[in-house]
């Protein structure tokens, strides 16, 4: 360090420099949740400017209002860029962090930390699974909402009706007139739909809605009927 005209100027060498460089670009980037019937994964990308295939990764995860982070041992040391945290986060109505950081030729990003994170809140339901059945002229519907990761006592799958209130929505299709009809929308899991053309083609698409977060799935996919 040195004094020049009234200022004092420090030097620093250039490999702490370099090293303090290659420990911001090594830290991880857009670490964040995606969940999907509540398997819970976290996800990120390699840091900005090193993207050597040597770096490996390191998990923590914690409960929101605790002081200790704890490791994952299944994601402590990988090559990958998500982690499955759907075990660790299974109090539905919790809020968790995540983090991670990178290790590459000997040199230790810091941590980086997702936003909170609450499944019950945040996750994704897929649309209901329909099987359709002809009866007498009419279609019948049975539907059937997704499973999620989790079992019961018994070790019977848990369904996202456990969770939610939800109301199924059912739309049918006339293909000759191409035009959709809503014919249901309740709580109720089997549907007749009557007075339907015969010789005609119908399909049948389905959704759920979430009333208290007033939010919808995506609908199923399509399935067609040719009605004798």
């Amino acid at each position: 360090m040195e004094e020049v005209t009234g200022f004092l100027i420090s030097f620093f060498p250039t490999g702490v420099i370099e090293t303090q460089s290659a420990h911001e670009c090594l830290k991880p980037q857009r670490v964040h949740f995606q969940s999907r019937n509540f398997h819970n994964i976290l996800h990120w990308q390699p840091g900005r400017a090193c993207t050597s295939n040597s770096s490996i990764y390191f998990v923590q995860y914690k409960t929101y209002g605790q002081r200790q982070w704890k490791n994952k041992e299944d994601c402590w040391g990988i090559l990958e860029f998500f982690c499955d945290l759907t075990n660790e986060t299974s109090d539905i109505q919790e809020p968790y962090y995540g983090r991670v950081r990178t290790t590459s030729a000997g040199i230790h990003s810091g941590w980086t930390m997702t936003q909170r994170f609450t499944p019950w809140w945040e996750t994704k339901i897929d649309p209901p699974v329909m099987n359709i059945t002809q009866v007498n002229g009419s279609l019948l519907v049975i539907l059937h909402a997704p499973n999620l990761p989790y079992r019961d006592k018994k070790g019977k799958s848990v369904s996202v009706e456990n969770y939610y209130e939800l109301v199924y929505r059912v739309f049918i299709i006339n293909n000759s007139l191409e035009k959709e009809q809503k014919v249901y929308e309740g709580a109720g899991r089997v549907v007749e739909i009557g007075a339907l053309a015969p010789h005609s083609v119908y399909c049948v698409v389905a959704e759920m809605y979430q009333p208290m977060l007033d939010r919808r799935s995506q609908r199923s996919e399509e399935r067609c009927v040719e009605l004798p």
